[in-house]
């Protein structure tokens, strides 16, 4: 079988290409290059992150293709990139909202505009793969495909995969989902791979997010829940749910204050108790059903509003085509709007959209 498969310089990637030219498979590498410049270069602090200059990964990616003895191609995926994922983040953090780029970045641009890129340049390939830890199967008396959490549960990364399509599962494989980190870790360094002890990509960007908003200053009021007016913010995109540090606060509190809401209308931030973090429920927009058919009533399962957040139980009532609402058995504390929450049954990834 032919299979192209996402490289990025780093090490599940490099030895999902490995596993699979090991099981006889005609691989061939592509890189996407998203990096046009117009950020400023962060400091990434000796963690690396996906957005960011790239010449140093370009360069151990072609060691890497080298090494395994594969074709390597460097794909221009920048405009799509800009316009699909930045120009997204920059709209939500404008409306109040804390997106996740990781989810539009993975849904659109790795396993869309970059397959699609190679093909454009003529690369022939009976699949695509990337060293994402996921699993998926063929459910046969659904006639779909399913996507499934990976085995090493600390590395799942279904959380940022829910958005894939049927058209996309199909098409796609993910080697590493069988695996541990520790033991993709250790093939890598039984065959002596160039980034066998390469550290993991830490973050979207590693710099201040403002060098991406680029936004002027504007100055709003802080303000508890009575209305009562504690501070001055020079700009919502400054805070998320949660936030508590850096608040600008004049004066002392009797209780610690956290951001329990962004009025981006009115310009304002909201403070309160922890206890005011907590909700019981939550409504969500464009939602995708990934593994099953969108199901006309209620269903019971565990829904994830963050990626390193405990699943919890929850009722899902479906409301029109892409809405649902989300009622937990428990409440939550910081329901983010702009994040994902993403469905689950057992081990299987049912869907998820995005917080209203």
């Amino acid at each position: 079988m032919k299979i192209l498969v996402g490289l990025s310089g780093g090490v599940d990637s490099a030895v999902a290409a490995y596993l699979l030219k090991k099981q006889g498979h005609e691989v061939t590498g592509a890189m996407m290059s998203i990096w046009d410049g117009s950020i400023p270069t962060p400091k990434t602090k000796g963690t690396s992150a996906c957005l960011g200059p790239e010449d140093k990964d370009i360069e151990v990616t072609h060691k890497v293709a080298e090494f395994l003895k594969i074709p390597l191609h460097i794909l221009d995926c920048r405009e799509e990139y800009k316009k699909i994922v930045i120009e997204s983040f920059r709209n939500e953090y404008k409306e109040g909202r804390t997106p996740n780029p990781c989810v539009w970045c993975n849904a659109y641009i790795k396993f869309g505009v970059l397959p699609a890129t190679a093909k454009k340049i003529g690369l022939v390939f009976d699949k695509f793969a990337t060293g994402h830890y996921a699993n998926i199967s063929f459910n046969d008396s659904l006639n779909m495909y399913q996507l499934h959490k990976a085995i090493d549960q600390k590395k799942d990364q279904t959380y940022f995969l829910y958005r894939l399509t049927q058209k996309i599962l199909s098409e796609t494989i993910f080697p590493l989902g069988k695996y541990t980190k520790n033991q993709i870790r250790d093939i890598a360094k039984e065959i002596e791979l160039p980034v066998a002890e390469k550290p993991d990509s830490q973050d979207f960007y590693c710099g201040d997010y403002n060098n991406i908003l680029q936004f002027p200053t504007n100055q709003g009021d802080i303000i508890d829940k009575t209305g009562k007016v504690l501070g001055k913010h020079d700009g919502i995109w400054n805070y998320t749910i949660g936030k508590r540090k850096g608040l600008g606060l004049s004066g002392g509190t009797k209780y610690p204050l956290y951001v329990i809401n962004i009025l981006a209308k009115q310009n304002i931030i909201v403070v309160g108790t922890k206890e005011d973090l907590y909700s019981s429920s939550l409504v969500t927009q464009k939602v995708s059903w990934g593994s099953i058919p969108p199901p006309q009533e209620s269903i019971e399962a565990t829904a994830k509003i963050r990626q390193q957040h405990k699943s919890a139980k929850a009722l899902i009532i479906p409301q029109g085509i892409a809405s649902a609402k989300v009622e937990f058995k428990e409440s939550q504390i910081s329901v983010t709007a702009g994040q994902s929450v993403v469905f689950y049954k057992d081990d299987v990834v049912l869907g998820g959209g995005i917080i209203e």
